[in-house]
């Protein structure tokens, strides 16, 4: 018998000189390679091989592709050419070819081995989804978490910060992953190894209590189960039970959650019947609710901790009674009763355990891990089965809405499909998208067109000269790209017209000349501006000669009319494009942006946090009007082509508005005193106050001009006003 033989003697002779071959490559490949602990490497394949067949049941192919993808990893300049021919020099064996399978698997586990997680903890998700989106066949995932299960393993040979990345990596990534994939027993041993070496004295105190009470539980458990067989073999009630200890892994976690020692953690014993009966809905309820009653009958139930997934399921379609029961001795034992069917929905249908203990998920994700349990429930080779078809030209894709590219530094960054280069530029940062001129994928310069792919690393160039256009829009893909594009271009374009309306003001001086609106909006329509702010812009490129605009006045033979009111306020305004509007959005009191005006309307007097829009004025810049201002409809009726949408800053950058308050109050003493002490309580102070005293109503007509930060602070003084026992009526200028 040969070494092949020795180690894998659950295969077919077939079986057996696939893995031969394999084994062979690597044993050549991997020569004069050690361990950390100075053993020969190729032992590291052949633990991981091991796992892979006597614990998980992986076919053949399964085998050889974890021998191939170590001889490829330890020599990154080998290919799978490099592979066939190594196989054809090898004498003693008669394959002449690996197959697409395994090279699917080994491909997949290759690039795999390429990422190096620069912060698992934050970017844990990412890093799963990365894992499988590189398994096109889904056995890939499967035999990195084996290839991870012999590494937990193994922990004691590696030095303390390889150790300790090690232990990091597995539970953020690993242990989910085989969670999520029903690798039950092998994620309970890489918790529980990780729990060793990330809180070695926590893990001696629970596993030596385990120890320490693992008579005690043999005897409970002979005791509970005793009377019960009895009650239920008398029913006629056909069952089989499935009884475990909690790892110690799990009951830390749950220590730690419920803040517990360990004597208080019920679950610690577990016992579940599963009733074998018909799938039909009432029988199986009357079954589960008949071992219910016979178990709370024999032993005292806390109601407090009762589940009954029976009548209300679970979303996601999880059937299951759980109870917590106490013996005669004070002992605490949970208990859960559900039907054949039950279990099976619960370990592999809709209600798996990945679902229902919480981890987070995308359903198409699911639905792939899914896949995977059916392969490996369902090994190819057999004649005539239907897992054989399975998994010819039609494996199941992986989810493909994203991709996980890297920086140069290892940094992983999460884009949609289709994102470009240049999504990646601004995905970094504002700054560099803006400046970007280029960069390389994977160490070959490309364009900021460049599809970009999962796995490539990027270097982004940039150009201090470099500015956006227009024709990025139809490159990025990214909503953070496109809006800061477009917010880039929107802010040229304004500058540009801010300097076109200080050069035609400056002309029209000169020609002794004003500008109506009339004339104005009758110019932008025959030249076919949308908006005035293309106007000026037009002008500052240079794009539209000046003397066209003197010659058209000329021809009117008009002068121009301003028709709003002049303000000494003057601020400062940007100009940005809105997320959820095509229109331009003006944002008041921001500062990111100089020379561009605006006032605010003394007819209204806005203040922050009011419902506002803008006016353009020719000489005065933007006036801000309320919504509810008495001059808004008819300046949105005659002029409506100098509305302006805009909208307030997160927070204001002047620290008070003056706005005019009216009350009308009764014709008391003490009124004018109270008005004036509610201000003062508030975030307010009056810069004007005047009243008037009408007789024949007996009332007292007060106005006042008072500074506020905002809206809501306004509101807060107008309510206390009108509070006030001698207010008639209170109401904004």
């Amino acid at each position: 018998m040969d070494r092949i033989d020795e180690l894998f003697p659950n295969y077919s002779a077939d079986g057996q000189e696939l893995i031969r071959s394999a084994f062979c490559i690597a044993s050549d490949a991997l020569s004069g390679y050690t361990r950390n602990n100075g053993h020969p490497f190729i032992e590291h394949p052949i633990a991981v091989a091991r796992i892979a067949a006597d614990e998980i049941g992986l076919p053949a192919e399964c085998i050889a592709a974890v021998f191939i993808h170590e001889a490829m990893r330890l020599n990154p300049g080998m290919t799978f050419m490099d592979v066939r021919e190594n196989l054809a020099a090898i004498p003693e064996v008669k394959l002449k070819d690996f197959g697409k399978d395994i090279y699917t698997i080994v491909d997949g586990l290759n690039k795999i081995a390429t990422i190096k997680p620069k912060d698992t903890r934050l970017e844990a998700e990412n890093y799963k989804k990365l894992i499988v989106s590189y398994s096109r066949d889904p056995r890939v995932t499967v035999l990195k978490i084996a290839d991870r299960l012999e590494i937990m393993r193994s922990l004691s040979m590696f030095p303390k910060l390889s150790r300790e990345r090690k232990i990091l990596e597995t539970l953020m990534l690993y242990i989910p992953l085989a969670h999520q994939l029903g690798l039950y027993n092998m994620k309970s041993e890489m918790e529980d190894i990780y729990f060793q070496y990330a809180e070695p004295e926590q893990y001696r105190a629970i596993t030596n209590k385990l120890k320490s009470t693992e008579k005690d539980r043999q005897k409970l458990m002979t005791q509970f189960i005793g009377p019960l067989k009895q009650k239920l073999s008398d029913a006629g009630i056909a069952y089989k039970l499935k009884i475990r200890t909690k790892t110690a892994y799990s009951i830390w976690k749950k220590m730690q959650k419920q803040k517990v020692p360990f004597e208080g953690v019920y679950d610690v014993f577990a016992i579940r019947f599963i009733i074998d009966c018909e799938p039909e809905r009432k029988t199986e309820h009357d079954l589960c609710w008949k071992v219910f009653s016979y178990v709370t009958e024999e032993y005292e139930s806390d109601t407090k901790r009762l589940r009954d997934w029976l009548s209300n399921p679970k979303p996601n379609g999880y059937e299951s009674l759980h109870i917590t029961v106490k013996n005669k001795e004070g002992a605490y034992l949970e208990v859960q009763i559900r039907t054949k069917r039950m279990d099976e929905m619960a370990e592999n249908g809709l209600a798996s355990h990945w679902s229902y203990k919480g981890i987070k998920h995308e359903a198409s994700l699911d639905k792939w891990l899914v896949s995977v349990r059916y392969a490996l429930e369902h090994p190819k080779g057999a004649a005539g089965d239907i897992a054989a078809e399975y998994y010819e030209d039609d494996l199941p894709e992986p989810p493909s809405k994203e991709i996980f590219v890297f920086t140069p530094t290892g940094e992983l960054r999460k884009l949609p499909v289709g994102a470009t280069l240049l999504d990646f530029a601004f995905d970094i940062h504002t700054n560099l998208g803006v400046k970007c001129t280029g960069g390389k994928v994977n160490g070959k310069a490309v364009s900021i067109k460049e599809v970009l792919k999962t796995g490539d690393v990027i270097e982004i160039m940039s150009g201090k000269n470099q500015k956006p256009n227009s024709g990025w829009l139809n490159i990025a893909i990214t909503s953070k790209a496109r809006t800061k594009i477009k917010q880039k271009l929107s802010e040229a374009e304004f500058q540009k017209a801010n300097e076109g309306k200080e050069l035609l003001e400056r002309r029209l001086k000169n020609w002794k000349m004003e500008i109506s609106d009339e004339i104005l909006a009758s110019f932008l329509k025959k030249k076919g501006f949308k908006t005035l702010n293309a106007f000026y812009a037009a002008i500052g490129e240079e794009e539209l000669d000046i003397t066209e605009i003197k010659n058209f006045i000329a021809e009117q033979g008009k002068t121009a009319d301003e028709p709003l009111e002049n303000s000494n306020e003057i601020h400062k305004v940007s100009h940005v494009q809105s997320s959820k509007s095509t229109d331009d959005i003006f944002v008041i009191d921001a500062k990111n942006l100089k020379n561009l005006d605006y006032r605010m309307a003394k007819c209204c007097n806005p203040v922050f946090g009011d419902d506002v829009f803008g006016f353009v004025s020719i000489k005065d810049g933007i006036k801000i009007h309320r919504m509810s201002c008495p001059n808004a409809a008819r300046l949105m009726e005659m002029y409506p082509y100098r509305i302006q949408k805009v909208r307030w800053s997160d927070t204001p950058s002047t620290s008070t508005f003056q706005t005019s308050v009216r009350i009308i109050a009764a014709l008391e003493p003490s009124v004018i005193n109270e008005i004036i002490d509610v201000v003062n309580s508030f975030k307010a102070s009056i810069r004007s106050f005047s009243f008037n005293e009408n007789g024949r109503g007996g009332t007292y007509d007060i106005s006042m001009k008072i500074a506020v930060t905002s809206n809501m602070e306004l509101d807060k003084v107008l309510s206390q006003i009108r509070a006030l026992k001698n207010t008639i009526k209170v109401s904004r200028g």
